[in-house]
């Protein structure tokens, strides 16, 4: 219903913001990572939306970008995970932190999270790996910058699967991921969908 929300912070109680826009102000439940990530009150800011409709009740979800948002989406399609354990989740990691957790199937590093225990996080580990790393999909990047990068073609290919599990499309991170493989100077995954998310994080 609503992409994002682009307008004047009007106040942060945690755990909700309020952004005012063409006179409406908007009440956002946000964990807070994304509180945090908001400027001073009065300063315009940009926010992402997840409305979340229930039988009684309707709460806007605010992310401070659209990773936290497709990630939050992936987490509470997962049995048993509703929005203060999928917020717990975006406040324990960053997004690609949490992808690196699930590929490497660390379920002991998740089950740290408050409210999330062993079952809960070896659940997690299952559905999301699934989620992230196994899409229909096929991409070809041609690029002299990609042809003479030091990082192999199982750790590109992976990291363009993350990307578009996150929503987005060839034409949207080509650039990105070009800039980060053309100075990275070893195969890195990690590093690699790191520093590619820190580039597409500020559009």
């Amino acid at each position: 219903m609503f992409d994002y929300i682009k307008g004047v912070l009007v106040s942060k109680n945690f755990p909700y913001c309020s952004i005012e826009c063409n006179n409406i102000a908007y009440l956002l439940l946000v964990n807070s990572r994304t509180l945090n990530s908001l400027d001073e009150i009065n300063s315009e800011v940009k926010i992402y939306t997840k409305l979340i409709h229930k039988e009684d009740s309707m709460t806007l979800c605010g992310f401070k970008n659209r990773q936290d948002r497709t990630i939050f989406d992936i987490l509470t399609s997962v049995s048993g995970i509703g929005v203060k354990v999928a917020f717990a989740l975006l406040d324990e990691f960053e997004t690609n932190d949490l992808i690196n957790a699930v590929i490497e199937e660390n379920h002991k590093l998740i089950s740290k999270t408050k409210g999330v225990g062993a079952k809960m996080a070896q659940k997690i580990v299952l559905e999301l790996k699934d989620k992230l790393t196994k899409l229909d999909t096929q991409t070809q990047i041609i690029s002299s910058k990609v042809n003479n990068s030091k990082v192999s073609s199982d750790t590109i290919n992976q990291t363009t699967t993350i990307l578009q599990s996150l929503g987005y499309n060839q034409s949207e991170y080509q650039s990105a991921l070009e800039t980060v493989l053309s100075k990275l100077e070893k195969d890195d995954p990690q590093e690699l969908l790191k520093e590619t998310l820190t580039i597409l994080s500020v559009f």
